[in-house]
């Protein structure tokens, strides 16, 4: 649990660094072995492209990084609950365990709208963990969210 609260902070961060850019603020990190191995937040509005969540952007990434599409053994730490259009990336990139911090009851795919780790006619499991510093992952979205409904 030490450990994912770490690693949540790290996703944390590239949430952060969304919001700077006026993006939605979700951040990802993807670790192996204790290593963060990959790094992604949403960038939608900039890349003016829908695939460009932080999920998407940081499996490509362990991607490159590893030489392979196939992520076992990697843990994906990611701010909010993954969309369907991630969770299915996650499925197909074989990510052995996914960290989330808030659900998202408007398009989550793991326990709120969808819950495709309950589906057993998925060839591939996923090990999932929620609600990692769900106060504060939580919070960078509402605060964004303030600011946008004040302009």
């Amino acid at each position: 649990m030490l450990h994912d609260e770490m690693y949540m902070r790290e996703a944390l961060y590239e949430a952060r660094l969304a919001s700077s850019k006026g993006e939605v603020p979700i951040g990802a990190v993807i670790v192996r072995r204790g290593v963060i191995i990959a790094r992604g937040h949403n960038l939608k509005e900039q890349g003016r492209n829908a695939q460009l969540h932080a999920e998407m952007i940081a499996l490509e990434k362990a991607s490159k990084h590893l030489n392979s599409w196939r992520l076992t053994g990697c843990t994906l730490y990611v701010t909010i609950e993954p969309c369907l259009m991630c969770a299915g990336a996650i499925y197909q990139s074989r990510v052995s365990r996914v960290v989330y911090g808030s659900k998202d009851i408007k398009a989550g795919a793991f326990g709120s709208l969808y819950d495709l780790s309950q589906d057993k006619r998925i060839n591939h499991r996923v090990q999932l963990e929620k609600g990692i510093l769900s106060d504060e992952t939580a919070q960078i979205m509402s605060s964004f969210f303030e600011k946008l409904r004040v302009k």
